[in-house]
């Protein structure tokens, strides 16, 4: 096995699609697939909602319902299993799930209300892209409803900014271990400084792609390829929409650089590239956390 994978699970279609996702992943990468339901603890519910011990007992047998539920839906072949936690906020329960399983990525769906195929962040999502020290992976809206791929090809954005040497070598790990190629986008004409000219512009941009592929392919197995993409555009916006995407494929993107060490901050980049974007997205922090995580 291949470390362990934690999907922050509700009884919703964004669970449905953590879960696709999470099995996708698990899939690919050989690994334990941990379905985790956060349920709030004594300490954060309403007055007006009975503390005793039987109201705690009924709300964890109708979780570990939804769980079984949901497992027996999962491929059968993958080794996996259901866990209910209590804990201050969701966030901070699948935080400590992470942890507790050693998991190299938590995995969790869009929140309500977004369009077929895209992101969009919730409380929850926010809260692990402020807090998180594992690698979150993000599902687009109606992920569940996809076909069943496994990862096809990991593409990753990378750029000069603080943290381009974590997420290469991360995407690196993630192309190996799901044995498929490796695409790197490059940022570098949205990193420069403002007043550039076009010349130097590509001049940076030209060397700094002969530089990152020249790492991942003294990185990358024998018969494991990488490929150098400009993202072309006006925008980041612009940039990601005019991409071409494999059906399984998915996109990591590297923490801001505001973000504390080995945490997660999702950048301004970031959050442009997420509107575009038709594939799951994973932030990986900008420092290299500990061995066992991806």
């Amino acid at each position: 096995m291949s470390g362990s994978i934690v999907v922050g699970y509700t009884a919703t279609d964004a669970g449905a699609d953590a879960a696709a996702l999470g099995a996708r992943l698990a899939r690919s990468l050989k690994a334990t697939l941990h379905l985790v339901i956060v349920l709030p603890n004594e300490g954060t519910r309403s007055a007006a909602v009975p503390p005793e011990r039987a109201y705690e007992d009924h709300i964890r047998s109708q979780a570990r319902r939804w769980l079984d539920d949901a497992i027996v839906r999962l491929p059968q072949e993958l080794v996996r299993s259901g866990h209910v936690r209590f804990a201050e906020s969701y966030a901070a329960g699948l935080i400590a799930a992470g942890e507790e399983f050693g998991a190299r990525l938590i995995v969790i769906g869009a929140a309500g209300g977004g369009l077929f195929g895209r992101h969009r962040l919730g409380s929850v999502a926010s809260e692990l892209l402020h807090s998180s020290t594992i690698p979150v992976a993000l599902a687009p809206t109606g992920a569940a409803q996809q076909d069943d791929h496994a990862i096809s090809r990991v593409t990753a954005a990378v750029g000069t900014r603080p943290g381009a040497e974590a997420l290469l070598d991360e995407a690196v790990a993630l192309a190996v271990d799901s044995g498929v190629d490796l695409r790197l986008v490059s940022l570098v004409p949205f990193d420069v400084p403002p007043g550039l000219d076009t010349g130097a512009v590509r001049l940076v941009g030209n060397a700094h792609e002969h530089d990152v592929l020249a790492v991942a392919s003294e990185l990358l197995p024998d018969g494991t390829t990488a490929e150098v993409e400009k993202a072309a555009g006006d925008s980041v916006e612009d940039a990601v929409a005019h991409l071409s995407w494999l059906a399984g494929e998915v996109m990591l993107v590297g923490s801001s650089r505001l973000a504390q060490p080995r945490r997660l901050f999702l950048g301004s980049t970031a959050a442009k590239m997420l509107r575009e974007l038709p594939v799951p997205m994973i932030v990986v922090p900008r420092t290299r956390a500990e061995a066992g995580v991806l």
